[in-house]
């Protein structure tokens, strides 16, 4: 009976740490976009505050297609931020070094925003 009770504790407070570890991530979002975002939010390192913008995932119409960009944050100097499709290919990089601007021969100021996904 011990034993029983044992694993039934055990199991209960593995559950409430992997629920810890869960991401907060905006409904219908394409199953793709979910896992990169969570692979993308447990190595981001910017976190919203007064002064910076944390890492995040937004949704955007560009080229008519829906596409994401994962962006470290204002934390990281010279930081880039990667552009993929919603079947997760990856189009391109914005900022970085050289202040790209460009994706697929197109400027991304004509993206039009349609939702954050994801805010650290």
């Amino acid at each position: 009976m011990k034993r029983i009770l044992y694993f039934l504790l055990a199991g209960a407070a593995s559950s409430l740490v992997s629920a810890c570890d869960e991401v907060d991530i905006a409904k219908n979002t394409p199953t793709c976009i979910r896992t990169q975002t969570e692979e993308f939010a447990r190595s981001a390192a910017c976190t919203t505050d007064n002064r910076t913008i944390g890492a995040s995932v937004k949704e955007y119409r560009f080229q008519g297609q829906t596409v994401y960009v994962l962006d470290q944050g204002s934390c990281i100097s010279d930081g880039s931020a990667q552009v993929i499709s919603e079947n997760c290919q990856r189009l391109g990089f914005l900022g970085g070094f050289a202040g790209n601007t460009i994706i697929n021969g197109e400027s991304f100021d004509k993206a039009e925003y349609q939702r954050t996904i994801w805010q650290k």
